[in-house]
Order: C-alpha cells, then sequence, then structure tokens
C-alpha cells in the first residue's frame, strides 16, 4: 500500500524526533544533539544521537539510523505503512491509500511547489545581483533589514517587466500551465504575463520546507500595497503563518508564540531576536491558524498594529485562540505604531518590555467594556449592575478575580458589584446582548485525574520518592479509587522501597491493584516525560503538589463564594471574617495562576 506523500511531510511536520525518541530513551543535550542509550542493541555508554533539526537518528554502536518511521519500524517491529498509521493517529493526521486520482493530484502539487522554488530562486537573485534588483536592496536598506536577514527569509525582488519571470520559467522548463495555477503567472491575448511586477518578493514556507505561496510589497504608493498568492493547490489563505516554519521550535522551547499581522513585522521580530514571532497575513485570524499554533505552545502574545483596526482585529482574535485552548496576552504598543517600527525605534530591550507587561485576554476585553461604561457616565448602580453582568460572563473561576479589578477601575467595591444583582429585579441579569463573548479556558488545576496519574507514574518510577513526599500528598489527594488504593499500598511499605519491584511487590495478591501499577509504568515509558534523574523528579514533584494546593484553594474560594451568594440573597449580613479568607483566596489564585502562566 502506498502512503500518500502529503500525509507523510505532515506527519514528519507534527512530529519533533526528539520528543517522540525522549518518550523511549532517556536523552541528554550533548551541543546540537540529543544523546542516549541504544534500544536495538545492549550498550553502556550512549551512542545514539538523535538530530532534531534534522530529523533523523543513527547509533554508532550498531549502525542503525533513520527518521521517525524508521525508528517506530524497528522498535515496534512493523512495516512502514504500519509505522506511518501509528505515528499519523499520534499527530492527528488522516492517513489514506493514494487513489490514481490523489496520485494525479500530488503530481501537481509537486510540480507547483517546483514552479514556487524556481520563482524565489529568481526573485532572489534579482535582488541580490541584478541591476533591476537596486530598488529592492535600497528599500530593504531603509528599512533595516540586512544582508543575512534578506538572505535568511529569501526576500526577492519581482522586475517591472511583464514577461521577466516567464522567461526565467520557459528557461528551466517550468510549464506555465502549472506556473498559473500557482498564481505565479496569467494568461492575456498575447499568452502568459508576470503577475508580480516592480515589488519585493517574500516567500511563504509549508512547516515541510515547500514555498507554497508569495506575498508581493509595493516599493511606491501602489495599490495594492500588498499582492499576495490567493488559493492553489498547495496554499489556502487563512490556514498558513508566516514564518511558523522556523518559528514553531522556538515557541515549543518557550512555550509561547508572537503573532504579528504582517511579513515585515515578523521579519522585523525575527532580527531582533525574537524568534518566536509568526505573521497572521492579514486582519482576520482564523480558527486553523490558532489550532496550529497551539500544537506547540499554549500562549500566545497578540500583537497588532495600534490602530482602530488593529484593536478590533485583537479583540476578535480572542476569541478563536480561546476557544483553541490557548491563553492569549495582548502586547500594547504606542498609538500608529506597528511591531516593525516600535523595533526600529525603541530597540528590542523595550519590545521585551512590553511582551513583559502584556494584557491577559480577560483584562483587555474588560478594560475595552468599562472604558465604555465610563465613557456612557452611568449611575453607579447601574455600572455596577453592568459591570457584573460583564464579569458573570467569563469563566466561574475567573469571577472574584475580575470583580474585584473592574470595581477598582469603576471606583466601586466588589461587593457593590455583587449586591446589584439583587436590586431592581436584577437577580437573573445575564450577558448583555452584543456583550463580549468570552471562551472557557479551564485552567489546569480543575483538572485533579491527570494530576493523580503523574504523581503515581513519578513515584512508581522511582519509589524510594514516595517516603519522602508522604506528609506532603495525604491519600485523600486521590479521588480515584484505583489510585488511591495503590498510593495506600505504597504509603505502607514506604520504608522499603527503593526499586520498581519493590513497588510491584507492595501489592501482594491484590492483582488488580498490581496490573494497574504495571500500566502506569508501561504508561510512564511510553507517553509520559522521562525524566534523566532524581532531582528532575521532584522539580515534577513539586510542581504537581503545588497544582493539588491550587486545587483544594479553588475549592474553598467556590465554597465560600456560594456562602457569600446565599447569605446577600436572603439579605443577611456578610461576616467580615468570610470576606477577608475570600479576598485572601482570590489573590493567591492570582499569584499562583501568574506564576504558572509565567506572567508572575
Amino acid at each position: 500500500m502506498r502512503i500518500d506523500q502529503n500525509a507523510i511531510r505532515e506527519i514528519l511536520a507534527r512530529t519533533d524526533i526528539g520528543s517522540f525518541i525522549g518518550n523511549y530513551v532517556a536523552l541528554q543535550k550533548r551541543g546540537k544533539d540529543l544523546v542516549g542509550l541504544c534500544p536495538f542493541h545492549g550498550e553502556k555508554t550512549p551512542s545514539l544521537h538523535v538530530h532534531p533539526d534534522k530529523g533523523f537518528f543513527k547509533c554508532f554502536g550498531c549502525g542503525v539510523g533513520g527518521d521517525v518511521f524508521k525508528f517506530v519500524q524497528l522498535l515496534e517491529g512493523v512495516s512502514f505503512p504500519e509505522a506511518a498509521r501509528m505515528l499519523a493517529k499520534r499527530a492527528g493526521v488522516e492517513v489514506e491509500e493514494e487513489t490514481p486520482a490523489a496520485a494525479r493530484a500530488r503530481s501537481d502539487r509537486e510540480l507547483i511547489y517546483a514552479a514556487n522554488e524556481a520563482a524565489a530562486a529568481f526573485f532572489h537573485e534579482t535582488l541580490k545581483l541584478g541591476p533591476e534588483g537596486e530598488i529592492a536592496r535600497k528599500y530593504c536598506a531603509g528599512r533595516g533589514l540586512s544582508e543575512t536577514t534578506v538572505d535568511s527569509f529569501r526576500l526577492g525582488y519581482a522586475p517591472a517587466r511583464w514577461d521577466a519571470l516567464v522567461g526565467r520559467l520557459n528557461s528551466t522548463g517550468i510549464d506555465l500551465r502549472i506556473a498559473e495555477k500557482a498564481g505565479l503567472v496569467k494568461t492575456g491575448q498575447r499568452g502568459h504575463y508576470d503577475f508580480y511586477r516592480g515589488r519585493l518578493m517574500i516567500p511563504t514556507y509549508a512547516t515541510t520546507g515547500e514555498v507554497v505561496a508569495f506575498g508581493g510589497r509595493a516599493l511606491d504608493d501602489s495599490e495594492p500595497k500588498y499582492l499576495n498568492t490567493t488559493t492553489t493547490p498547495v496554499y489556502t489563505k487563512g490556514r498558513a503563518l508566516f514564518a511558523l516554519e522556523r518559528a514553531r521550535r522556538a515557541a515549543a522551547e518557550k512555550d509561547a508564540f508572537v503573532v504579528v499581522e504582517g511579513y515585515l513585522d515578523c521579519i522585523a521580530l525575527h532580527q531582533a531576536g525574537f524568534h518566536h514571532a509568526v505573521a497572521s497575513l492579514g486582519t482576520s485570524f482564523t480558527a486553523e491558524q490558532a489550532s496550529e499554533l497551539r500544537k506547540y505552545a499554549e500562549r500566545v502574545f497578540v500583537c497588532f498594529d495600534a490602530d482602530s483596526a488593529g484593536t478590533a482585529a485583537t479583540a476578535k482574535s480572542i476569541d478563536v485562540l480561546t476557544a483553541a485552548g490557548c491563553a492569549a496576552f495582548i502586547v500594547q504598543l504606542p498609538p500608529d505604531e506597528d511591531p516593525d517600527t516600535f523595533i526600529r525605534t525603541y530597540g528590542a530591550a523595550e519590545f521585551q518590555a512590553r511582551l513583559d507587561a502584556a494584557l491577559p485576554w480577560i483584562q483587555f476585553k474588560l478594560d475595552r467594556e468599562i472604558e465604555a461604561i465610563v465613557a456612557k457616565r452611568l449611575p453607579a448602580a447601574h455600572a455596577a449592575r453592568t459591570a457584573e453582568s460583564l464579569v458573570r460572563a467569563l469563566p466561574r473561576e475567573e469571577w472574584d478575580r475580575w470583580r474585584v479589578y473592574a470595581a477598582g477601575r469603576l471606583g466601586l467595591a466588589a461587593d457593590d458589584l455583587r449586591k446589584s444583582r439583587f436590586v431592581d429585579n436584577a437577580a437573573n441579569f445575564g450577558p448583555r446582548q452584543g456583550g463580549p463573548n468570552f471562551v472557557r479556558h479551564v485552567v489546569p488545576a480543575a483538572e485533579p485525574p491527570r494530576v493523580e496519574r503523574d504523581i503515581l507514574c513519578t513515584l512508581l518510577d522511582e519509589p524510594a520518592l514516595v517516603a519522602e513526599y508522604a506528609a506532603r500528598i495525604p491519600p485523600a489527594t486521590f479521588r480515584d479509587e484505583r489510585y488511591a488504593g495503590i498510593y495506600r499500598r505504597l504509603l505502607d511499605a514506604a520504608d522499603h522501597l527503593t526499586t520498581a519491584t519493590d513497588a510491584l511487590a507492595a501489592f501482594g495478591d491484590d492483582r488488580e491493584s498490581a496490573e494497574t501499577a504495571v500500566a502506569l509504568q508501561n504508561l510512564q515509558r511510553s507517553a509520559e516525560v522521562r525524566f534523566p534523574d532524581t532531582a528532575a523528579r521532584r522539580a515534577h514533584l513539586d510542581a504537581l503538589v503545588e497544582r493539588l494546593e491550587e486545587t483544594e484553594l479553588y475549592r474553598r474560594k467556590q465554597e465560600l463564594s456560594e456562602r457569600i451568594d446565599r447569605l446577600l440573597e436572603a439579605g443577611r449580613p456578610l461576616p467580615p471574617e468570610d470576606w477577608d479568607e475570600y479576598q485572601s483566596l482570590v489573590q493567591r489564585l492570582d499569584r499562583s495562576a501568574g506564576k504558572r502562566l509565567g506572567t508572575k
């Protein structure tokens, strides 16, 4: 069976070979490589080298090597199609047998890639060496772009002639009908002619490395300012992100992307050292783009132009990003500035300061709505009711923090917002029509079963840690009865646990618990994080304990919140000690969430 080549490319693009092999082998960084013990032959000295930047592995002991497909074939003893299907399932890629029609479509796509590559080479050569490219060279210099940046992004120039690219494509044997499908040329009464003329050419790449589209920027006041590739068999506007192919590794390391609007904004940020920047290529940020970002990082810093269109686009992007599970932050620039002009005027350090001061998406949306309330000069009672309705449109776990914030912005007490729901029959006052569309983003602390599983996986990996963490992790931590039973068994034998065998022996004839423990150990080996040493496991357990403490704080806060609501509904006075504890819990949870997301 033949696997579709585009599916293979997508699997490779979505699979980081270093992280994948790291699920099976403890790897340590050595220069640009990752090194570990080869799983295919017995050895005591690491000879397996993994090259994440090149996408392959090599063992200098037994000589085996290849890409991630080869690793799965060797490890699991399966054929290439079976390995492809296993990796496709993990990467979320659909794999179908290639039909004759699919083969023809693939052939067309391959030819379009070749046409785009030839065009990119021609444009870059013209900018760098051709006399016609002088205007583009001066433009790039005026924008502060170095030669290294021009070469890195392979910027080019389309000569201001009707047949410059047509002539090059003809000379290299590229079928002009294919070039037309690629959006490079058009057909007129006299035959084919160049689509791009007299423009700075900026290629966009797929994550698998092929040139899929171009943006042509006018070098004068010509309209449109940008002429972009429309939909082709290899490119659909709204799905691709400019510079994702180079930004995704840096973003994975930082767990963050910076998203800007345009090509040159993105290029300027990369030149300044912000290698996790991508461009949305327009003001309409799409669900497909958000989903693509979420594959590599949770946090997304939106930095659109500081004009009315950019601000409106930012507000829309928030809903799209949070729906995809991203934690969105808004980078605010001075009026009439964009990332490119800001970097050139103020420098990289000041832009980093803006990133550090980025607003959480909820604050950005609330600020916009509160400014509208203030502008309308509403009476205090009306303002309190309106603000409370805004707060209650947020995820429940965010109410208390942002009620305090909104009240402060309006010069009111947080209790004024709470009580406003029960004044003038406003108890059922819901989100107003046309109000902000807040999308629920569940905080990690609300998912205790995963935390429980992670704790047990780590302790079973090094059972000697059970005694060390017994006081910090009480049995009541585990809501899942199977996990609670396993943990109690481990606690009973804590003083005698040294190896994984000791842990399994602790279950005696309780085969159900023993089998569950074995399954968790296998899960730890194949899917969870592999830890190189005890210090790394301790650090992981410490983070999990903090998550548990955060969950308990949240539970107590919810308990108090419901009690306060009942007292207010009944018209009874609120005990000061309850309110003090409640505010203290809100502040502690705020600090904890900020620490977890890296904003505090």
